[in-house]
């Protein structure tokens, strides 16, 4: 069934020879993430032949961390996650992208899993899933619970309109084969990118697929997305993928 694929639980994966990390660059969009920064990059150094900080006018010391670190920073318009995503491209150059939020949700350990479908020939872009590995976030509260019926209305929409299996299509850690994501065109500002990201993948054609990621509870600080703020975006946006490219 295109959309899935049956990868082994986390606890039981091993890293194959497929996974070469000079193929693979991973960015990091981060905004007043200093608590959580230096972590996350020492995890993506083990795994990528490169690392890139997408910086978002952070009022904190986030950006100073990267550099400290040797790393490359790049610093994005301001206006949101999706404008971050798209100010890095043209600045990648290898065959392989991975997208990690820099809040300690997601584990750098896991981007090994997310690159082999790709490396392998078997995918073109590949979303983790919290739906499949778990969350330790997604749940307790009226946000959360909204949170996860609008995702999961969204998902179905796209599960139907494009005749794949996906169990979410929210989730920000993802990896992409970076001729693809050229390919895309994107132009969403905000988080709306993420669903964007995958209509126009299904659209042209190309391969998708997810495989199980378990999200961590955010570490620091609070998100920086307002749910009733947003949500008529997603609302619009999903309709505008599904139907009109």
């Amino acid at each position: 069934m295109p959309g899935s694929l049956n990868d082994p639980p986390s606890c039981c994966y091993t890293q194959t020879l497929m996974h070469q990390p000079q193929d693979v660059t991973v960015v990091i969009p981060a905004k007043d993430e200093a608590e959580t920064i230096s972590e996350i990059l020492e995890g993506c150094r083990k795994v990528a032949g490169r690392v890139l900080v997408v910086d978002g006018h952070s009022r904190d010391s986030t950006q100073t961390i990267a550099e400290d670190a040797g790393l490359e920073t790049v610093l994005d318009g301001g206006r949101g996650k999706g404008d971050a995503i798209r100010s890095v491209i043209p600045h990648l150059t290898s065959e392989v992208t991975v997208f990690i939020d820099a809040d300690g949700s997601h584990d750098p350990a896991d981007i090994p899993r997310l690159v082999e479908p790709i490396l392998e020939g078997r995918a073109d872009h590949v979303s983790g899933s919290r739906l499949i590995g778990g969350s330790s976030e997604l749940h307790g509260g009226f946000d959360e619970f909204f949170r996860l019926m609008g995702s999961s209305f969204i998902t179905a929409c796209i599960n139907a309109r494009f005749g794949v299996r996906l169990s979410e299509s929210q989730n920000g850690f993802r990896a992409i084969r970076t001729s693809v994501l050229r390919d895309l065109g994107l132009v969403e500002d905000i988080t709306t990118i993420e669903q964007e990201m995958i209509m126009k993948t299904l659209r042209k054609g190309y391969r998708m697929a997810e495989v199980p990621a378990h999200e961590h509870a955010r570490r620091h600080g609070v998100s920086h997305i307002k749910v009733w703020k947003v949500a008529p975006r997603y609302v619009y946006t999903l309709f505008k993928y599904l139907f009109f490219g």
